[in-house]
């Protein structure tokens, strides 16, 4: 077979870049094992907007409420107070006053702080609201594993996913500290599906009805060229579909793969991993929170792997303006992965998650020009820095390691 590096073509800007059955044969091999390993088949015919940030992201995700004429079901991690809160409060309730079934799942931890009066407007108004595995009813085995994931499906046609919880912190444009960076995708095509039983497969464990005679289950036309798999990590023990689903981006990475993660704390086997791929002459880059991070004790987790990771070629980068918390894998520019799973051991072992494993190279390449754009606001960890730092911040890591699994 011809090498890689002769099969490549001259770009406009003298750069050598893979040649188009090469991008195929990457292509392929990617969705045929990620098909395999996982077991779901991939749906082609997609059409996937990346939406950054709150001012993209709500804006979309209220529209598409307001406009429904069928259903609208939501789930989320996080819904707490302000302003955009009782925006979507409203949005719903008001689709539900129409005749519109409207259904809320909410976790019972995550969205403890949601305003009484808000679901009191919304029950009112008659949207079915369920809570996930609420503490105070649960078994003492079930108190960590919690639904995290983030979907809003509307009229079957169009669903959303991604990182982004109901809350002011995820409200403006990363702007300043108050306006967190976040990435949430809006879908149209047979991958909807998907999404949907993403909620589904939550709603039933939650709720005594499954479905009613307003579920249509209507067929889905293709809307775009994106192929896309809707990968559903469940809340149980022993290898999960996030771990091999991310196995596999890294090990079939062979020019670049990029993470961008809130909370980076895996084990040892992921950092080799990543280590490997940096040994393989893979460019290995890593986008993370800085200075504002809302959880402390996760970051120094992850920091306590700096070194080994700076040692083998690993970029990392540090974000400055705000608490960086998209989730976004994006593997030598023609895949993707976004959803709410983050690299740390709650999302790949306890939590409930969805990702979408995106091949397009369109789609990624916008999600590398957000990677791009963000690291010009970030900190580049220095491999010889990093290993003399002070006697505290090494001990502060290690006091960390015993309780990495729950973070």
């Amino acid at each position: 077979m011809t090498s890689t590096q002769e099969r490549t073509e001259p770009t406009d800007n003298g750069a050598d870049a893979p040649a188009p059955e090469l991008v195929q044969e990457r292509v392929e091999r990617i969705r045929r094992r990620l098909e395999r390993l996982i077991g779901i088949a991939a749906t082609e015919g997609n059409t996937l907007t990346a939406l950054r940030n709150g001012d993209e992201i709500f804006p979309a995700m209220l529209a598409r409420i307001r406009a429904a004429e069928h259903t609208v079901d939501m789930m989320t991690f996080v819904y707490w107070r302000g302003d955009i809160a009782r925006d979507f409060a409203r949005a719903l309730a008001d689709r539900a006053k129409a005749g519109v079934r409207v259904r809320l799942l909410l976790d019972g931890f995550g969205s403890r702080l949601i305003e009484k009066e808000l679901l009191a407007e919304m029950e009112r108004a008659g949207v079915q609201v369920a809570w996930f595995r609420r503490p105070l009813t649960l078994s003492p085995l079930k108190q960590n594993h919690r639904c995290h994931r983030k979907v809003l499906v509307v009229d079957e046609q169009t669903a959303f996913t991604g990182g982004v919880g109901i809350a002011e912190e995820w409200c403006g444009d990363a702007r300043n500290e108050r306006e967190w960076r976040d990435t949430h995708v809006e879908v149209r095509g047979p991958a909807v599906d998907g999404i949907a039983a993403a909620f589904a497969q939550n709603w039933a464990e939650c709720h005594d009805e499954l479905f009613d005679d307003r579920d249509r289950f209507v067929p889905h036309r293709p809307e775009g060229d994106s192929v896309v798999q809707v990968v559903r990590g469940s809340a149980s023990f022993g290898w999960q579909d996030m771990q091999t689903l991310i196995r596999v981006m890294l090990e079939s990475a062979e020019e670049r793969f990029r993470l961008a993660t809130a909370y980076f704390s895996p084990d040892a086997y992921f950092i080799e991993l990543l280590c490997a791929a940096a040994r393989r002459g893979v460019e290995v880059e890593i986008l993370l929170p800085g200075p504002h991070t809302d959880k402390r004790v996760c970051q120094l987790a992850g920091q306590h792997y700096y070194e080994d990771l700076t040692s083998c070629g690993v970029k990392i980068y540090q974000y400055q303006p705000t608490m960086m918390h998209a989730k976004v894998i994006t593997v030598d520019g023609v895949a993707a992965l976004v959803g709410s799973t983050n690299f740390n051991r709650r999302s790949l072992d306890h939590d409930e998650e969805i990702m979408l494993a995106v091949l397009d190279q369109e789609f990624t390449a916008t999600l590398d020009d957000h990677f791009d754009d963000d690291v010009r606001s970030a900190e580049l960890i220095r491999e010889g820095r990093w290993k003399r730092r002070s006697v505290l911040q090494r001990a502060r890591e290690a006091a960390v390691i015993p309780i990495r699994r729950f973070l």
